[in-house]
């Protein structure tokens, strides 16, 4: 009986490590991405939330709304990247948890 609880309490611990780092994983994603015209570079996490926004000299010569525009859209470009690792994660993360549930072993 002991050798199942420990396998139990093994494997219940497999799944918290895999959590944990599944978790910060996804808190480590931070992608830049940077306007062709280089005036406009956005950082943002993995939920796509703006966490920089840096603005060239010349990038005020834009004018405000062409400037709002550039913002917008290089913030757009940073979060489809981070959509796609964090998609990635998330995939890896299930595949490695699904692992996990089928080695379980028979009752």
């Amino acid at each position: 009986m002991s050798w199942a609880m420990d396998e139990l309490e093994a494997r219940a611990q497999a799944q918290l490590n895999g959590l944990h780092e599944f978790s910060e994983k996804l808190g480590s994603i931070a992608v830049r991405a940077t306007s062709p015209d280089d005036l406009v570079t956005a950082e943002v996490d993995a939920n796509g939330a703006l966490t920089g926004l840096w603005l060239a000299s010349g990038a005020n010569e834009l004018g405000a709304t062409r400037l709002g525009e550039q913002i917008v859209a290089t913030a757009a470009m940073a979060a489809q990247r981070a959509f796609a690792q964090r998609a990635a994660a998330t995939d890896e993360f299930n595949e490695a948890f699904a692992d996990l549930l089928a080695s379980r072993p028979a009752t």
